[in-house]
């Protein structure tokens, strides 16, 4: 049965199928192409880790290095990553077709807000009962929503029926 895959560069004994190795000691120095168990022996003395940096050249680049730290350090840097990077999120903003002007103004202004913060906004426009029969209204309202914004967001998908919901979703530029 093989062994399991480790996540990571492998250390030691890991290393497998090596003859010789390009060589880099604890300073940053290169030794130049040693033999792989000669490589390991040197590790050991300084009592660090011989940690395999590039296993797809020939031959394959090792570095003496304290193996435990040099996860943490790894780990560390992924964490920085993920908090680094921000998910953008959809928020929804609902209308109705005979939507009065101050409503409209303060759904603008909430769009207008995750736009800033970098969210996509869907624009939901929903028809109740004969309401449907003047889908012209509705497009007209989704529209002016889309001039409005067309300085912040761009059309990610146009006005489209679906049911008794007429969507468009923006993203911001």
């Amino acid at each position: 049965m093989p062994a399991p895959q480790k996540d990571g560069p492998r250390a030691n004994r890991d290393i497998r199928g090596v003859r010789e190795v390009q060589l880099i000691d604890q300073e940053g120095q290169n030794r130049g192409v040693v033999p792989f168990f000669d490589a390991l022996a040197m590790a050991e003395e300084a009592g660090l880790d011989l940690v395999e940096i590039a296993p797809n050249s020939v031959p394959p680049v090792c570095k003496f290095l304290d193996y435990g730290r040099f996860r943490f350090n790894e780990q560390k840097k992924q964490n920085e990553a993920r908090k680094r990077q921000k998910t953008v999120e959809v928020k929804e903003i609902k209308l109705r077709p005979g939507i009065d002007k101050h409503d409209y103004e303060v759904k603008m202004k909430a769009v207008q807000r995750f736009f800033e913060e970098g969210d996509k906004v869907k624009v939901t426009l929903r028809f109740r009962g004969r309401e449907i029969a003047h889908q012209d209204i509705g497009l007209r309202l989704l529209e002016r929503v889309k001039q409005e914004t067309q300085e912040i967001a761009k059309v990610e998908s146009e006005p489209m029926l679906e049911g008794r919901q007429m969507i468009m979703i923006l993203a911001p530029r």
